[in-house]
C-alpha cells in the first residue's frame, strides 16, 4: 500500500467518523425533540387551555398534539426521501436537521394549542427526515463488514435523546426552556452543510439517473416495499400507541394531587436507557442470528413486555420501572434492526425514496389511531387498557415477518 493510498484511507476514515458524529448528534436531538412533549404533556395542556383539565380532555388534546407530530414525521420522511434522491444525502439531512431545530425554538413562544400543533407538525417533519436520511447516508458510506453495528449504534442515539428528556423533567426544567434546545440542531445543520462529504454511491447513481431509476422499481423491489410498509408500519402503531403515552399512564396510577414529575421523568429515562441497550445489541443480534430470527424474537418480546406492563399494574409501584426497562429493551432492538434491514432491501437509486415510504406510510395510521386514545381511555376503563390494545400491533409485525419477509442474509 502506497503512502498516497494510506493517506486517502485515513482521510476517508476521518470523514466517515465526522459524518457519523454529526448524524449521531442530530439523531440524538431528534429523540429529545420527539419525546419532550410526551413528558411535559400533563403540564403543557392545562397551561395552554387555561382551565382545569381532566383525564379524558388531556387524552383528547394530547391526541391532537401527538397526531400532529406523527403526521409531520410521515410527511417529512416521505418528502425528504424523495428530495434526497435528487439533491443528495448530505444536503438533505442538513435541511431536515435545521427544520426541527427551528420548529423547537418556535415552540418556546406558543400561546395556544393550535399554534403548538403547527410547531409539532414541523418538528415531526424534520425529525422524520433526519431519522431516514442519517440511516441511508451512513449505510452508503460505511464499509459492509461493520455497517449493521454502526447503524445499531446510530439507532441508540434516539433513546439517548429520550434519556436526556427524562432528565430535564426530573430536574424540573420549565417546558418552554426545555424546547430552547432547538438552537443546537440549527448549529449542527450549519456544520453539516459545511463539512459533510456527499455519498459516493449517490453520486454514481446520478450519473445514470434516468436509466437506473426507470429500471429500479422491479417486481422484487415492489414486493420488498410492501413488506417494509407492513412490518415497520405495524411497529410504529405499537410503539407510538404505547411508548409516547407511558408517562401519562404512570401519572394516572399515582394518588390524586401528586405531581408525578419524578416518576414520569424516571420512566422516560428508563425507556431511553432500555432502548439504548437494545439498539447496541441489535447489530450483534443481526450478525449472530440473522435478520429474520432477530425480528421474530424482538416482536415476541415487545408484545409480551407490553402485556406484563399494562395487565399487572393498577397502581404505581417500583416494579413498573423494571418492566418499563424490559419493554424498552425490545423497542430498542426493533428500531436498531429495522434501521439496518430496510434500507438494504433497495438499490441506491431509489433507496431514500423507498425507505422513506417504508418508514413513514405507517405513520399516517399511527397518527390517526391516536385520535381514539381519549375515547378508548373512557370506554376501556383507563390508559392501561387502551395502550394494551395498541400493543397488539406487534403481533401484526410478527405475522408480517413470518409470512412475507425473505431475508438476504440467510
Amino acid at each position: 500500500m502506497t503512502t498516497e493510498s494510506i493517506n486517502t484511507h485515513e482521510e476517508v476514515l476521518t470523514a466517515n467518523w465526522l459524518a457519523f458524529g454529526l448524524c449521531a448528534v442530530s439523531y440524538l436531538l431528534g429523540g429529545t425533540a420527539s419525546t419532550l412533549m410526551a413528558t411535559f404533556l400533563p403540564v403543557v395542556v392545562p397551561e395552554l387551555l387555561g382551565e382545569k383539565t381532566g383525564a379524558a380532555e388531556l387524552g383528547d388534546v394530547g391526541a391532537y398534539i401527538s397526531a400532529a407530530f406523527l403526521y409531520g414525521w410521515m410527511s417529512g420522511g416521505l418528502a425528504f426521501g424523495f428530495v434526497s434522491d435528487r439533491i443528495g444525502r448530505a444536503r438533505g439531512v442538513a435541511f431536515a436537521t435545521a427544520l426541527y431545530g427551528v420548529a423547537m425554538l418556535a415552540t418556546t413562544v406558543v400561546t395556544n394549542w393550535p399554534s403548538l400543533l403547527l410547531c409539532r407538525f414541523l418538528t415531526g417533519a424534520g425529525v422524520g427526515g433526519v431519522l431516514l436520511l442519517t440511516t441511508v447516508y451512513l449505510s452508503e458510506i460505511w464499509p459492509t463488514r461493520n455497517r449493521a453495528v454502526v447503524l445499531g449504534v446510530l439507532a441508540v442515539m434516539f433513546p439517548v435523546g429520550i434519556v436526556a428528556t427524562g432528565s430535564l423533567n426530573v430536574g424540573q426544567v420549565l417546558w418552554r426552556h426545555a424546547f430552547g434546545l432547538g438552537h443546537i440542531p440549527v448549529l449542527i445543520a450549519v456544520c453539516m452543510l459545511v463539512k459533510l462529504p456527499e455519498s459516493a454511491s449517490w453520486q454514481r447513481g446520478q450519473q445514470l439517473e434516468n436509466q437506473l431509476k426507470s429500471s429500479a422499481w422491479t417486481a422484487s423491489n415492489r414486493t420488498n416495499l410492501i413488506t417494509g410498509v407492513l412490518v415497520f408500519g405495524s411497529v410504529l402503531v405499537g410503539l407510538w400507541g404505547t411508548f409516547s403515552w407511558i408517562p401519562t399512564w404512570v401519572q394516572t396510577l399515582l394518588p390524586p394531587g401528586q405531581t408525578g414529575e419524578r416518576e414520569r421523568g424516571l420512566t422516560m429515562m428508563l425507556l431511553g436507557m432500555g432502548g439504548i441497550i437494545g439498539g447496541l445489541f441489535s447489530g450483534l443480534l443481526l450478525n449472530r442470528f440473522g435478520s429474520r430470527q432477530t425480528l421474530l424474537m424482538t416482536f415476541v418480546g415487545c408484545e409480551g413486555g407490553c402485556g406484563l406492563l399494562f395487565l399487572t399494574n393498577n397502581q404505581f409501584s417500583p416494579i413498573i420501572y423494571v418492566e418499563t426497562a424490559f419493554v424498552a429493551l425490545f423497542f430498542g432492538i426493533s428500531q436498531g434492526a429495522l434501521s439496518s434491514i430496510i434500507p438494504a432491501l433497495f438499490p441506491v437509486q431509489i433507496r431514500a425514496t423507498a425507505a422513506g415510504i417504508s418508514f413513514n406510510i405507517g405513520r399516517f395510521f399511527t397518527a390517526t389511531a391516536v385520535f381514539f386514545v381519549g375515547t378508548m381511555v373512557a370506554g376501556l376503563g383507563g390508559f392501561g387498557n387502551a395502550l394494551l390494545v395498541f400493543s397488539v400491533a406487534f403481533l401484526f409485525a410478527l405475522v408480517a415477518v413470518w409470512v412475507r419477509y425473505k431475508p438476504t442474509d440467510s
